[in-house]
C-alpha cells in the first residue's frame, strides 16, 4: 500500500473506533469501510478488522460494564449459541453480492428506527427476555459475525432495543461483550485458513485503541440514552450506506 495511503487509513481507524466505540460497538464496519477505501487487499481486511473489533470492544466493554452497564442474563445465552456459529462463519467464504444488500437495508431500517425512538422512555422499563429467542438470535448473528468479520453488534443493539430487552447504556455493554467474544472465535476460524495480516496492523491498533478509550469514554459515562440512540442511529446509518455502496 503506498505511503499517503498508510497516513489517511491510520486517522480513519481512529474516528471509527471513536465514533463505534461510544456506543459499545468494536468499529468493524467502518475499518472494513477505511480498508477499502484505501484499497488494502481482500484477503487482509477480515483478519484485521477482527482483531481491532477486538482491541476496542475489550476498551468499550471494560468501561460500560465498570459503570454497571451490563446484563449477564442476557449475554450468556446470545454467547452460548453465538460463539460457536462464529466459528464456523470463519470458516466460510460468502460471495459479497449476498450477504451485503440484506445487512445493508437491515441497518438503515434499524437506524430510522432508533433515530425515531431515540427521546421515548420506554428503555427505562425493560420486558423480560425470551431465553429461546436470545438463542435464536446468538446463532444468526455470530454466524454473520464471523462471516463478514463485523462483529454483530451492529444488528444486536437494534433487536434488543426493538424487543425492549434493556436499557440502551446495557445495550451498549452487552454489545460490546457480544463483539469481543465473536470476534475472538470468528478470527480463529479465519486463521484456521489462508489469511495474510496487513504489515501496518500494529499502526492501526495503535489508533484504534486510542479512539476506543476516547470514546468508551465518553459514551459510558457522558452522553444521556436519547444522545446514545442518535449517535447509534447515525453509526448503523453510516455502516448500512456503505455496505449498499460497496455493491
Amino acid at each position: 500500500m503506498p505511503s499517503n495511503e498508510i497516513y489517511l487509513l491510520v486517522p480513519l481507524i481512529f474516528l471509527a473506533a471513536l465514533i463505534f466505540s461510544a456506543v459499545g460497538h468494536g468499529g468493524a464496519s467502518g475499518y472494513l469501510a477505511a480498508m477499502a477505501l484505501m484499497n488494502v487487499a481482500p484477503e487482509s481486511m477480515r483478519p484485521a478488522a477482527l482483531v481491532l473489533n477486538i482491541f476496542v470492544a475489550s476498551i468499550a466493554i471494560y468501561k460500560f460494564y465498570g459503570i454497571g452497564a451490563f446484563s449477564w442474563r442476557i449475554f450468556i445465552p446470545l454467547a452460548i449459541a453465538s460463539v460457536p456459529m462464529a466459528y464456523v462463519g470463519g470458516l466460510i467464504s460468502l460471495p459479497n453480492q449476498f450477504y451485503k444488500p440484506i445487512v445493508g437495508l437491515v441497518l438503515l431500517f434499524s437506524a430510522i428506527h432508533i433515530f425515531t425512538q431515540a427521546k421515548k422512555d420506554y428503555q427505562l422499563n425493560p420486558i423480560p427476555a425470551s431465553a429461546p429467542l436470545l438463542l435464536g438470535i446468538g446463532a444468526i448473528l455470530g454466524l454473520l459475525a464471523g462471516l463478514t468479520g463485523i462483529g454483530g453488534g451492529v444488528l444486536l443493539s437494534p433487536l434488543l432495543l426493538f424487543f425492549k430487552w434493556a436499557e440502551t447504556k446495557v445495550i451498549s455493554g452487552i454489545a460490546a461483550a457480544f463483539i469481543l467474544v465473536n470476534s475472538i472465535s470468528g478470527l480463529i476460524g479465519v486463521l484456521t485458513k489462508q489469511f495474510v495480516m496487513p504489515s501496518d496492523l500494529p499502526y492501526w491498533i495503535i489508533a484504534a485503541v486510542l479512539g476506543g478509550l476516547i470514546g468508551a469514554n465518553y459514551g459510558s459515562r457522558r452522553l444521556g440514552n436519547p444522545a446514545i440512540k442518535k449517535l447509534l442511529s447515525l453509526v448503523l446509518l453510516l455502516a448500512g450506506s456503505k455496505m449498499l455502496l460497496a455493491l
